[in-house]
């Protein structure tokens, strides 16, 4: 018999057990969310809005007690969980207004008297989703593929059993017809065994690189439609005319948010020879005055990790920077103290061949390398396996716009960094994904294309 246990990462206690879902309890699961996609997609499109606007009243209206949920949990600090609830309750809101606009046919000129490509839900989508934004990451989703007339088997980290059955008790609190949205508390490998089951049409991923390519052969074994959202090493880049101790204001949350564990926060610092004293000095000043301590206060800026093993990765990456040529500036390190506590660290003089800037550095932990100008700028900061988001800093904003095209990523921000919203498409190129989540982009990735001609 198996378990999931939920853990306090601010203490490294256990908070609760949960006994993980049989295989009966899976069946049952699966052709309850088949039946009712059939239903759900037959419903008024109207009506599936409704029931997401109920959602997000509910989200707004318990924001407080269910940051605290994500807070206890996953060890988020408190100010940043009840805005992540409120995030998720606007993300709703927007496709509740425009996914009618969004399923309407489209109407194109060809040989006939009339044309058009219409949009189909595909059905059941599995769900695997992390814990770093336990309610975020599944409803940025969520709000699309439900929208559209599919229906959802959660999968979410077995860090957040309490947020995923929490999730699945709001949408039937919200009114959803049973069955349009499951939670499964199951291990990575039963879920990725359920991609060829005939009901489930398609994959929504969002985790590590390593997973996700094992998502993705099982998906394309079996011909379902996949979407992956992986792991990033964002470059936030600073020029010779910015404006620096903007950048370093922005810098400091960029890597910091989440204690540093965030796909798109700002993980490799580029910063232009001219200013990078003065943009050093700055966000080394910043970060000395960061709060870090216990996640449930309203002053706190750093909570724990998640767990003891997140920890003694970012210190291995840390050891071979140091082994390497790397020069401290904040020591930061493990805390010690009950739970799962790391300090901000930054590192100076560092180099490519440094597994903080080659690999994915999931902490608070900030490389600074600087580069002679613009070009050797972008060369560095295309130069990983990553490509989710980056930020460039700039006076020159018409430059800043033509440098961006020249970045491997999925998203670029000018002057900040860069922030999902629903309108705008979110994900990666190169090893940070495939497809994308949010605006008409996301929506349009799980439903089926229908070319229809009338002579």
């Amino acid at each position: 018999m198996a378990f999931v246990w939920s853990i306090n990462p601010a203490t490294g206690k256990v908070i609760k057990q949960f006994q993980s879902h049989s295989e009966k309890q899976i069946n049952t699961a699966i052709i309850k969310a088949d039946t009712a996609f059939r239903k759900w997609k037959g419903i008024e499109i109207s009506e599936r809005c409704r029931l997401l606007n109920n959602v997000s009243q509910l989200l707004r209206e318990r924001k407080q007690e269910l940051g605290q949920l994500i807070t206890l949990e996953m060890g988020k600090v408190i100010k940043q969980s009840v805005a992540e609830v409120a995030k998720c309750a606007d993300t709703i809101d927007y496709f509740a207004a425009h996914a009618e606009e969004f399923i309407q046919p489209e109407q194109t000129q060809t040989d006939a008297l009339k044309s058009m490509v219409c949009y189909e839900p595909m059905g059941p989508v599995l769900a695997i989703k992390p814990w770093n934004f336990p309610f975020w990451q599944v409803l940025s989703a969520a709000s699309h593929i439900l929208a559209a007339g599919n229906v959802i088997l959660l999968k979410h980290s077995s860090y957040v059993p309490m947020c995923a059955l929490k999730l699945e008790e709001i949408f039937t609190e919200a009114g959803f017809p049973d069955g349009v949205l499951q939670t499964l508390l199951i291990d990575g490998p039963t879920a990725s065994s359920l991609i060829a089951r005939d009901q489930i049409k398609a994959v929504s991923f969002t985790g590590s690189d390593t997973a996700g390519k094992k998502v993705a052969e099982f998906a394309a074994k079996h011909m379902k439609k996949f979407v992956l959202e992986l792991g990033g090493s964002d470059p936030f880049i600073v020029l010779a005319d910015a404006d620096v101790e903007k950048a370093a204001k922005s810098a400091v949350p960029s890597r910091c948010i989440n204690s540093g564990q965030t796909c798109i926060a700002a993980k490799r610092f580029i910063v232009a020879q001219e200013v990078a004293e003065e943009f050093t000095n700055k966000f080394v000043e910043i970060t000395e005055k960061l709060k870090i301590g216990d996640p449930m206060d309203i002053n706190t800026d750093i909570g724990p990790l998640v767990r003891e093993e997140h920890i003694s990765i970012i210190e291995q990456q840390v050891i071979d920077a140091i082994s390497k040529g790397a020069k401290i500036l904040i020591e930061g390190g493990r805390v010690k103290q009950e739970g799962f506590f790391y300090a901000p660290t930054i590192l100076e003089n560092v180099n490519l061949d440094m597994k903080v800037m080659t690999e994915e550095t999931f902490g608070p932990v900030s490389p600074i390398i600087t580069v002679r100008n613009e070009q050797e700028a972008i060369s560095i900061a295309n130069s990983t396996q990553y490509g989710l988001g980056a930020s460039i800093w700039t006076e020159d904003r018409e430059k800043g716009a033509l440098l961006a095209r020249k970045l491997e990523t999925g998203m670029v921000a000018i002057n900040s960094f860069f922030r999902p919203e629903a309108c705008m498409p979110f994900g990666g190129i190169k090893g940070s994904g495939m497809g994308r989540e949010m605006a008409k982009h996301g929506f349009h990735e799980f439903m089926n294309l229908k070319s229809i001609k009338i002579y």
